[in-house]
């Protein structure tokens, strides 16, 4: 169910929400956090949304949408309630702010906050320079970026470690989970040789490439390259022995290649964000190995 109220006030749509609790009984209760969406309102925004409502079934929680429109345009708040089937396990607040009202996020979200519960701050498109010092960062336990859609992945993920407060976190890590899963796994087989080095490679404009080169830099306290071409991550050992994952760019199949072994298929597909949102809320702890792999960055060797 999906209620629109235009030219509202955050009063009004407080009452409208208590009221579709009363009548509809469709709202969850057990909320676990309350998750808020800074973008721009646009056509990405219900790609946004539904990205959320699916993170939300693992999590459910209020989901309130901070869509600013054209600083222009005449101040006015837009709201929407979605309840039922069209807010996954959730319930989703999207507020359109309109003119002056657009630089006050922060006002129009406080009233929404649900009491006694943790809040998590997600920018899915543009970050703020230090998300902590954001007024709605300065609300969350837990801030999520995504360097992939900044204008300059490659930089923004690079000053990440600048701006790094505890909590911290962006999607560009959640998406090579799997990798540095294989990896942990396929050093944990004999034999166990020492690593002298490792390569990586991908898109240059791909921030998570770089994030797995920075954790493997932090880990392994060795010479990290990071290439531009084809996917791939290469380690080299003491004796001229190597191992290889690679992934054609456009394909959801890896190959694992390791000296003296047999060549593994592994299903290694790229994580689509609701996979990677519902992982970063699964903890709202501080994640030191995200700090770490950030520190490592500055260890890369980029050719």
């Amino acid at each position: 169910m999906i209620i629109d109220i235009p030219s509202t006030t955050t009063e009004a749509v407080n009452k409208k929400l208590i009221e579709v609790r009363k009548t509809g009984g469709v709202i969850t209760l057990g909320r676990v956090l309350t998750l808020v969406v800074c973008t721009h309102d646009g056509e990405n925004t219900e790609h946004v949304i539904d990205a959320a409502n699916e993170a939300s079934r693992e999590h459910p929680c209020r989901v309130i949408v901070i869509a600013r429109g054209p600083r222009e345009a005449a101040s006015r708040l837009d709201a929407q309630i979605r309840v039922g089937g069209d807010a996954g396990a959730s319930e989703v607040v999207v507020l359109r702010l309109y003119g002056e009202l657009a630089e006050h996020e922060s006002s129009v979200v406080i009233p929404f906050l649900l009491p006694d519960t943790p809040v998590v701050a997600w920018w899915p498109e543009e970050s703020p320079p230090i998300p902590a010092q954001h007024p709605v960062g300065k609300l969350a336990i837990r801030r999520i970026t995504d360097a992939t859609a900044g204008e300059n992945p490659a930089a923004e993920i690079k000053g990440r470690l600048a701006s790094y407060t505890a909590g911290d976190t962006d999607l560009a890590w959640s998406r090579v989970t799997y990798w540095r899963a294989l990896l942990t796994s396929a050093l944990d087989q004999p034999p166990y040789l020492p690593i002298e080095s490792a390569v990586v490679s991908g898109l240059a404009e791909e921030p998570a490439v770089d994030m797995l080169a920075g954790w493997l830099a932090s880990r392994l306290d060795v010479p990290v390259v990071r290439h531009t071409g084809l996917l791939h991550v290469q380690l080299n050992f003491a004796g001229g022995e190597t191992l290889n994952i690679s992934r054609p760019q456009t394909e959801t199949t890896a190959t694992l290649r390791r000296t003296g072994h047999v060549d593994a298929l592994i299903a290694l597909g790229r994580r689509e964000t609701r996979d990677c949102l519902a992982e970063e809320l699964r903890r709202l702890d501080p994640d030191e190995v995200y700090e770490a792999a950030l520190a490592g960055l500055t260890k890369v060797t980029y050719e």
